[in-house]
């Protein structure tokens, strides 16, 4: 069977490493890059580290409003889908590249399958949280990461059939734990120790272009009387900037360009505790046991918060403050998100189609 696989973002790059590896050894897949994050240190970088095979195609989309990215997405991936005629196309996750995948998709003769299915935030105003709600309904094949994600897409009757398969992000991260060790040199160059310092990462739009959030959020961090290191977005680099905020920031905090995938996955896992408003790094820091602080009023990923090992705190300066001097490691852990080997499953339910 063919697979055209659609990824546009690096987290979605992590997720198709882990899913590409198994879907290879039997089946063929065609990579189709929307160019969605689209400079070297943002994609191109992620696919040598992570082994995935340069893609087979790439629609050079960029930088634009959501309206106008999606739309000349899925004029790009109707012609693809046309021209490759494939048994399934496969989107991750909740970007513009996902929505517009599946829009295309639905349209095809083709089935649609969606990893990372059933996430809630329950918050209509993230332009994430609707990607994934329509794809969710669109979708054929729904891999959900959870029992929690199960259910939800279950209480909103999706069409599609659901599978609970286990996280993929997993995987990844089991996978790339110990290679980072291995390799990875980014705490020396960085002059960092193990447990010693805290790891800051801030993009999502709800706090990057309200001058105010920003500014609390970059307040708390620069009071954390650890070593803040702050692999900055560079659309929050921008926002810093332009809101005047980044000068005084790098006077008390590290600021980085942003990190490729092994060395993040190392300062993740040597991390006293992480700060973040991105959803997938919340659940990484859940798989490498280091407590995390969510700048976020909201998440998908309640496990994590339920287990006691991430707090939500918003973009309230105290309040990430008084969360940061408290994070601690519970004595216990679950495992809501299976057990590492959803990759192998979500290829052998592929192989069905």
């Amino acid at each position: 069977m063919t697979v055209l696989t659609v990824v546009g973002a690096r987290p979605q790059f992590v997720k198709a490493a882990a899913v590409s590896r198994e879907l290879r050894r039997e089946h063929e897949e065609v990579l189709v890059h929307t160019g969605q994050h689209y400079d070297e240190e943002m994609s191109d970088v992620f696919f040598d580290e992570l082994g995935i095979p340069e893609p087979d195609d790439n629609l050079g989309v960029g930088s634009d409003s959501h309206g106008a990215q999606t739309a000349e997405m899925i004029a790009g991936l109707e012609e693809l889908i046309a021209a490759e005629e494939p048994d399934a196309v496969l989107v991750y996750g909740d970007t513009n590249s996902t929505l517009a995948a599946a829009v295309a998709a639905s349209k095809m003769d083709t089935e649609l399958a969606h990893v990372e299915a059933g996430l809630r935030s329950y918050n209509r105003e993230m332009p994430e949280e609707v990607n994934r709600v329509l794809t969710d309904h669109a979708a054929d094949l729904l891999f959900a990461p959870s029992r929690r994600a199960v259910e939800n897409l279950r209480a909103e009757s999706v069409a599609g059939a659901v599978h609970d398969t286990g996280d993929v992000m997993f995987d990844a991260v089991l996978w790339a734990r110990d290679r980072a060790a291995d390799h990875s040199t980014v705490l020396d160059d960085l002059g960092v120790d193990p447990g010693e310092y805290v790891l800051a990462t801030v993009h999502r739009a709800g706090n990057t272009d309200d001058p105010d959030r920003l500014a609390a959020v970059l307040d708390a961090l620069a009071a954390d009387p650890r070593e803040v290191v702050f692999p900055a977005h560079p659309r929050t680099v921008e926002r810093m900037a332009e809101y005047g905020l980044r000068e005084d920031a790098e006077e008390c905090i590290t600021v980085t360009e942003p990190a490729g995938y092994l060395d993040f996955v190392r300062l993740q896992d040597c991390a006293d505790v992480v700060a973040t408003d991105s959803g997938g790094v919340q659940k990484e820091a859940f798989f490498l046991d280091t407590p995390c602080v969510t700048m976020r009023g909201e998440t998908e990923w309640r496990e994590t918060v339920e287990a006691g090992w991430n707090q939500l705190v918003g973009a309230d300066s105290e309040a990430i403050r008084r969360a940061l001097a408290t994070a601690e490691r519970p004595t216990e852990k679950p495992q809501p998100y299976g057990d590492g080997d959803a990759a192998a499953r979500i290829a052998e339910l592929l192989s069905d189609v």
